[in-house]
């Protein structure tokens, strides 16, 4: 990597982590936002994430063309402004429609976001450098949430409109902060082989579709969404409430211990994967997940030890947290050193949009098993969707290239040759 592509890559980061921060002011405070500060109900609330969920769901399908054809820097740009407009619009809205709309906006800018940056991570890095890089992604995204969400809990008041609108001001002011870091930066586009050209016709979902790697990846992810995101604010929060019986402000500290143990662990999680088979990783991720739902049923069935049952539910967050910190530099890394490098925007799309699905079927089947009451099908459920990570994430494994399972090794073939990267690959960043 040269030090101008690791300035940039700096920068990329830096924004990221400027607009998580801003983001952080406000998520943990949209819900209570809708339905009390402006008194428009809770269905009216929850209308508005399903509202978020779904403009993600609009765009993401047509995202990665726009990149691969005319760059990340524009979707970045479209995405920022679009953020910010939402972010604004939520700060000034009175109505159902009016917050509603702005939902949309906003979401469907910070979804276009995600594979773009992914895909300018993906320029600036290599292959030996790359799963460092989303690591610290991860990283540097989690600690401006964490940072913000504290800050806005220090500056909102509830009996305040001005306080939310402040909050809403300062995220779209750290969106168009990521711009003006993004427009600084320039980086090159990986030219593809002579190969690759030749296929350039092809569509972009069409190729990927074909891709058995790639199609049963998605599907791997899809599971670890549900099994992990897409609980955190529907069916393990209202277990954890409901059933371990903890109060909500030892679910704040639940959460926050997740966030810890995200921010302490990750680079020596980093240190302890790299150079290991990524599906190994994932295979691992899926046991401890197991062991944490496990954790989360046994909270539930412990009668008159509370201080054993709030233990069991807090090391549920914090193993959620450790498996988080063994994905963030695989999975991403492999999306790339699995795509074309035409169709680098494609893939990162796409698994951004199997992200959102899994993020609005997830909540979507933990509400509905948590009004049922069905607590023990929901743990299990859960624990079969982890064992299922271990289960796809060996099979993926067996169908990957040395190279792509285990970035930086050395394939050589009979007679100590070493064997050529396949064609279509990055030029310069490994496949």
């Amino acid at each position: 990597m040269t030090t101008a592509t690791a300035a940039a890559l700096r920068r990329i980061q830096l924004g990221n982590a400027l607009a998580a921060f801003g983001n952080g002011f406000t998520v943990p405070f949209l819900f209570v936002y809708v339905a009390r500060v402006r008194e428009l109900g809770d269905g009216t609330a929850g209308a508005v994430l399903a509202a978020f969920a779904a403009a993600a769901l609009l765009v993401l399908p047509f995202t990665g063309r726009v990149i691969d054809r005319s760059g990340p820097l524009v979707v970045v740009v479209v995405g920022a402004v679009s953020a910010a407009l939402g972010a604004l619009g939520f700060g000034l809205a009175t109505s159902g429609p009016a917050v509603l709309a702005a939902s949309a906006v906003m979401g469907a800018g910070i979804a276009v976001l995600q594979p773009a940056l992914a895909t300018m991570i993906v320029w600036c890095s290599t292959a030996g450098s790359r799963s460092r890089a989303f690591a610290t992604q991860f990283f540097l995204n989690n600690l401006g949430l964490g940072v913000g969400g504290l800050l806005g809990g220090m500056l909102v008041d509830e009996h305040e409109p001005a306080s939310f609108t402040l909050l809403f001001v300062i995220e779209a002011t750290m969106f168009l902060v990521l711009l003006a870091v993004l427009v600084t930066v320039r980086v090159g586009r990986p030219v593809a082989t002579a190969g690759a050209e030749s296929g350039a016709r092809d569509s972009g979902w069409g190729v990927l579709l074909r891709d058995r790697s790639m199609v049963l990846l998605c599907v791997l992810g899809f599971v670890i969404f549900f099994a992990c995101y897409g609980q955190f604010e529907s069916g393990l929060s209202a277990y954890a409430v409901d059933v371990t019986r903890i109060s909500t402000s030892t679910l704040g500290i639940a959460l926050a211990a997740n966030t810890a143990v995200i921010v302490l662990a990750q680079f020596v999680v980093l240190r302890l994967v790299e150079g290991r088979r990524r599906s190994r990783v994932v295979a691992l991720v899926g046991l401890i997940w197991t062991v944490a739902w496990l954790a989360a049923g046994a909270s539930g069935f412990v009668h008159g030890a509370q201080a054993v049952a709030t233990a069991l539910l807090i090391g549920t967050y914090a193993l959620f947290g450790l498996g988080e910190t063994m994905l963030s530099p695989t999975v991403a890394p492999l999306v790339a050193d699995l795509a074309p490098a035409r169709l680098v925007g494609q893939y990162n799309s796409a698994f951004a949009l199997v992200k959102q699905l899994a993020l609005a079927v997830g909540p979507a089947v933990g509400g509905a098993l948590a009004a049922a009451g069905a607590w023990s099908a929901y743990i299990v459920l859960l624990v079969v969707c982890c064992l299922g990570v271990t289960g796809l994430a060996l099979v993926l494994g067996r169908r990957l290239s040395e190279r792509q399972d285990r970035p930086g090794s050395v394939i050589v073939a009979r007679g100590d040759a070493v064997r050529p990267a396949p064609e279509d690959s990055l030029v310069g960043a490994g496949r």
